[in-house]
């Protein structure tokens, strides 16, 4: 059998799949919440809640209508999208003068009451949702798994699509002048309010949008979220806050840091991505592709 440092081969390479699929959700969800944070200055403690909307939508959709995975994974994401935009108009847009923990508070009250919710229906215990595609790919030291390669290959589409559209686009640089100078922007005839909304509402669907994809691999739950948000956040300090590119290259890079760790050490695999943020910020502040405001 062959070996690397000790390892299967087949070992390896299984983890590196797991590793890249952790990282893809760490990835996509990081990027929602450096969005929101970029442009609106909210923590978004909901983004949990979101997520796991997501995933609830898609389970709910294929056992009440037997609407197929590939539609929910257009539909949930516009529907959580919409309640991220129904969130901003009625509670967080009446925040943005006042301190900054109040909206923090509110999003937490907002995941506390879905989850809430979930668990009176429907439990604490998770609901299955069949792998919407069979077969895989067998590359000679290991055999992938058709849907696992999907999530990675789309989370990877999906957030240079989302970083493009925000960074190189004119709606993106719309976007990100909302808050940063919205005098301005109201001269050129914009909406400011509108485009704060929307930065939401893209948020949220994207959190809806993994959560649609998690739901083959794990138990669709009132908690799933709450599991990820802690990661994603030291995702998004780490990569720096509000830095998009630094998002979605340090969630990938986390996922795999941490497979490995799992694999070659691990009883160091539950900190090991918490030390790395701490010595991050320890030697730069501002997060390894932030910029110092």
């Amino acid at each position: 059998m062959d070996m690397i440092f000790g390892v299967p081969t087949a070992a390896l390479a299984g983890q590196t799949l797991v590793s890249l699929i952790n990282g893809a959700f760490y990835a996509m969800l990081s990027l929602g919440l450096a969005i929101i944070f970029g442009i609106l200055r909210i923590v978004n403690f909901a983004h949990g809640a979101q997520y796991m909307l997501g995933a609830f939508l898609a389970w709910f959709m294929l056992d009440r209508f037997e609407i197929s995975y590939w539609w929910a994974l257009v539909a949930a994401p516009v529907v959580v999208g919409l309640f991220g935009i129904l969130i901003e108009r009625v509670f967080l847009q009446h925040l943005y003068k006042f301190d900054h923990v109040y909206s923090l508070l509110l999003t937490i009250g907002i995941a506390q009451i879905v989850e809430g919710l979930y668990r009176v229906r429907y439990g604490v215990s998770g609901n299955p949702y069949p792998n919407p595609m069979s077969g895989g790919f067998d590359i000679g030291i290991s055999y992938l798994p058709a849907y696992r390669v999907w999530v990675v290959v789309a989370a990877a589409v999906v957030c240079f699509a989302t970083w493009f559209f925000i960074e190189r686009t004119k709606i993106g640089s719309y976007m990100r002048a909302a808050n940063e100078n919205p005098a301005l922007l109201r001269t050129f005839g914009v909406n400011v309010p509108i485009i704060l909304t929307l930065t939401y509402g893209l948020g949220a669907a994207l959190a809806g949008f993994s959560g649609v994809m998690a739901a083959p691999i794990y138990q669709v739950g009132p908690e799933m979220g709450e599991s990820l948000l802690i990661v994603v956040f030291a995702v998004v300090v780490t990569g720096g806050m509000g830095s998009l590119g630094g998002a979605i290259i340090t969630g990938f890079l986390f996922g795999l840091i941490e497979g490995m760790t799992k694999l070659f050490f691990p009883s160091a695999a539950g900190v090991i991505l918490f030390v790395l943020m701490i010595l991050t910020l320890l030697l730069r502040p501002d997060g390894l592709f932030g910029r110092r405001a």
